[in-house]
C-alpha cells in the first residue's frame, strides 16, 4: 500500500506564510512527479505546483514568485512553501504523486487534503 500524508495547513492572515508537507510511504519502487493541487469551494481542482524526479518545477501563474515547491528524494517528501498569502489562496490543498509501486502498475496517488484559510 502506498500512502500520501499531508500536514501544515491552517489559518493565516493575508501576507503571511505557511509550509505544507507531504510524505509518501509504503511499497514504493519509484516516485516520478510530485505536486500540489488545490480546490476552493465551488471551483474545480487546479494545479498549484509540481516537481519532477529530476528537480524541474512548474507553477500556476497565480502563485509564481510566492510559492516554492521542493523535495527531499531520500525521504520521499515534498514541501510547498507559501509566502505572501492572499485570501484567494484559500482552498483545500492536495498532495499528488505519480508513483510506481513495488507491486502493481504506475498510479497517481492523492493525499487526504489539508485546509488552508487566508483571512483578509
Amino acid at each position: 500500500q502506498v500512502q500520501l500524508v499531508e500536514s501544515g495547513g491552517g489559518l493565516v492572515q493575508a501576507g503571511g506564510s505557511l509550509r505544507l508537507s507531504c510524505a509518501a510511504s509504503g511499497s514504493i519502487f519509484r516516485i516520478n512527479d510530485m505536486g500540489w493541487y488545490r480546490q476552493a469551494p465551488g471551483k474545480q481542482r487546479e494545479l498549484v505546483a509540481k516537481i519532477s524526479s529530476g528537480g524541474v518545477s512548474n507553477y500556476a501563474d497565480s502563485v509564481k514568485g510566492r510559492f516554492t515547491i521542493s523535495e527531499v528524494n531520500a525521504r520521499n517528501t515534498v514541501y510547498l512553501q507559501m509566502n505572501s498569502l492572499k485570501p484567494e489562496d484559500t482552498a483545500v490543498y492536495y498532495c499528488a504523486a505519480d508513483i510506481i509501486p513495488r507491486f502493481g502498475p504506475r498510479t497517481d496517488y492523492w493525499g487526504q487534503g489539508t485546509q488552508v484559510t487566508v483571512s483578509s
